[in-house]
């Protein structure tokens, strides 16, 4: 057992709309090795700011491990204060900005589309159609993982969801940020994750320097979709611990 000083000072960040819940398997798991803080978004109206935020509550050096939107967090922070990250986890994420032209506006048009869902009809409902595209088909049959997040999504509301939308459209391009990342780093999806690709985390690996001082700086979780904490919990926090111990 690693004693209380040894512990890694682990910071953890959420996706959209997501809070503590997606990483409650993780912090459990790594609770011998790691002291967890969750950070908790609020109503913060961008990337830059929410990465501001992080620096402002983790302590002088720490290891950071992103979900989704809390993965295109990790890389400002990183842009904004590299020395003070131990090591850096990336998970179910992308580096792009929003595209240019019809793509971008595409793009848009479907995030407003389930905004208006979530206003019309309820946060529920919302959650029902939008995890068909976040999980594939197989994991939408494991009731109590879709309960889980349903629930964990109904907790949020149609203003929040809107406030993130809006900082995931506008969010920067973390593309330059990549060939500069020298901590140890692990790039972590889902083998069937249909929006956050296993080729889209393959070039991510590829560019960044970190992910070569690790035997396992790319982990494709088999069986596995966009929310991998919460449906492979075992096998993401293996990963984890094998890149906070390395």
């Amino acid at each position: 057992m690693t004693s209380a000083s040894d512990r890694k000072s682990l910071v953890l960040l959420p996706g959209f709309l997501c809070d503590r819940t997606v990483w409650e398997s993780q912090i459990a798991a790594l609770s011998g090795v790691a002291e967890c803080t969750v950070l908790d978004w609020g109503t913060l109206r961008s990337i830059e700011a929410m990465a501001e935020e992080v620096l402002r509550v983790a302590p002088e050096r720490f290891a950071l491990a992103g979900h989704s939107m809390g993965g295109r967090v990790a890389f400002q922070v990183y842009r904004m204060a590299p020395h003070r990250v131990d090591r850096i986890a990336l998970l179910n994420t992308g580096a792009d900005a929003r595209a240019e032209g019809e793509a971008g506006a595409q793009e848009e048009r479907g995030r407003r589309r389930l905004l208006d869902l979530a206003r019309t009809q309820g946060m529920r409902a919302m959650t029902r159609q939008w995890l068909a595209g976040m999980l594939p088909p197989y994991r939408m049959v494991d009731v109590d993982l879709v309960e889980a997040i349903t629930r964990m999504f109904e907790s949020q509301s149609p203003d929040l969801f809107e406030i993130q939308m809006h900082a995931l459209l506008a969010r920067p391009d973390a593309a330059p940020v990549l060939p500069t990342i020298q901590c140890p780093a692990l790039v972590l999806t889902g083998q069937d994750d249909a929006w956050s690709t296993p080729l889209r985390h393959e070039q991510m690996a590829a560019a960044i320097p970190g992910c070569r001082l690790l035997a396992t700086g790319l982990v494709l979780v088999p069986k596995c979709g966009h929310m991998s904490t919460m449906e492979r919990p075992v096998e993401v926090s293996a990963a984890l611990r094998t890149w906070l111990l390395s």
